[in-house]
């Protein structure tokens, strides 16, 4: 995802709430948040 090369921090919204929060680099490295959310 284009907008996790650039950003330092990133959000994760579900229903309109924020599910998730932290740094890009450590919600890449974590394979369920990966899978879930960002299709991979």
């Amino acid at each position: 995802m284009a907008a996790l090369d650039v950003a330092d921090r990133a959000y994760v919204l579900e229903s309109g709430k924020v599910k998730l929060s932290g740094k890009t680099a450590d919600l890449r490295k974590n394979d369920e948040i990966t899978k879930a959310y960002l299709g991979h």
